[in-house]
């Protein structure tokens, strides 16, 4: 069994290559049951999260699965852990042979879960954010931000990528890291000023209270949302979501999980048959993305086992060709 270490993953992926597989994965058979989602409760301590998220090549109706895998991925999810100089999202991705059930590998699940998650934001960009789309607002500085920003700009021509974030030294470490990539990068303290001049808005926070507002966003602005994954967790608000084209990863998961739907949901601003599409739905085809140029689109990202399974198949298949 091998043990795939976050350089691994790191030399075995490209952007263009997973955002493709991801593409490929939403279009086969796979079962992703619901995820575990427990509270960690913790005595004098932000509460914790523990996932435990499964995902298997389909073959109930094939006596012969061949090529088919299962994986498992469980992850800590610890918001104080920031202060301690550790990572907020931790784990382990475990891949199994389809055939026989026999440990094939043991993956780096921090790495899967960034690369995955910054590559299925970028997936639902390619349909929804308009093609000449060059300004970027980064908001948030975690370990996901350089990611996303990344993935972004593998798909869409950015130039000028601004990074927000509540701690400001964080967002200028960040922009100084990045310096080399091909696009200008700058920290700003300004975020409604970022906003109203971006072309995409992405994400990547643990905020109990909107951070982006509706009135900020332009005309054919697409905002994706990465951080919320609980129902009480807010990236923008009621306004943003009423105004724009709504979709999301999964419904399954985005109607239970999401704060960004889900509370709007509940007060009536919008309704389910306001969610146009999920990523299912739009890479087979079966609904559009983006409609017209000046159109405001969404994208709201819980996460799903899928994305982390056909991420943790290309490390595997990729490692074992380089051995």
């Amino acid at each position: 069994m091998l043990n795939i270490s976050a350089e691994q993953v790191k030399d075995a992926l490209t952007f263009p290559e997973l955002i493709e597989a991801l593409r490929s994965a939403f279009l086969q058979s796979v079962v992703t049951p619901l995820r575990a989602h427990h509270s960690l409760v913790r005595a004098n301590a932000p509460e914790a999260t523990l996932l435990v998220m499964p995902a298997w090549d389909d073959f109930s109706e094939n006596p012969d699965p061949g090529n088919s895998y299962v994986g498992l991925k469980t992850v800590t999810i610890y918001p104080d852990n920031t202060t301690k100089g550790l990572p907020t999202v931790m784990g382990l991705y475990i891949l199994l042979d389809g055939n026989s059930g026999q440990p094939l590998a043991v993956v780096d699940g921090q790495s899967i879960t960034l690369w995955r998650t910054a590559c299925a934001s970028a997936l639902a960009a390619s349909y929804l954010a308009n093609n000449n789309a060059k300004n970027l607002l980064m908001v948030g500085a975690g370990a996901l931000a350089p990611y996303l920003i990344r993935a972004h700009a593998s798909i869409r021509p950015i130039t000028r990528v601004s990074v927000w974030n509540r701690n400001p030294k964080k967002a200028k470490n960040l922009a100084e890291n990045l310096s080399s990539e091909q696009f200008r990068i700058e920290a700003t303290e300004d975020i409604e000023g970022a906003a109203r001049e971006a072309d995409i808005i992405s994400c990547a926070t643990i905020s109990d209270r909107p951070l982006i507002l509706g009135k900020w966003l332009k005309l054919g602005s697409h905002l994706d949302l990465v951080g919320g994954f609980r129902p009480d967790l807010r990236e923008c608000d009621d306004e943003a979501v009423k105004n724009a084209r709504i979709y999301v990863d999964t419904r399954e998961g985005a109607l239970s999980e999401a704060g960004d739907l889900v509370q709007p949901l509940k007060k009536g601003v919008i309704s389910k048959q306001d969610i146009v599409a999920d990523l299912f739905d739009l890479t087979r085809g079966n609904k559009g993305g983006r409609q017209t140029y000046d159109e405001k689109t969404l994208f709201k990202s819980v996460g799903s086992a899928l994305e982390d399974l056909a991420a943790a198949k290309l490390v595997y298949n990729k490692t074992v060709g380089k051995q």
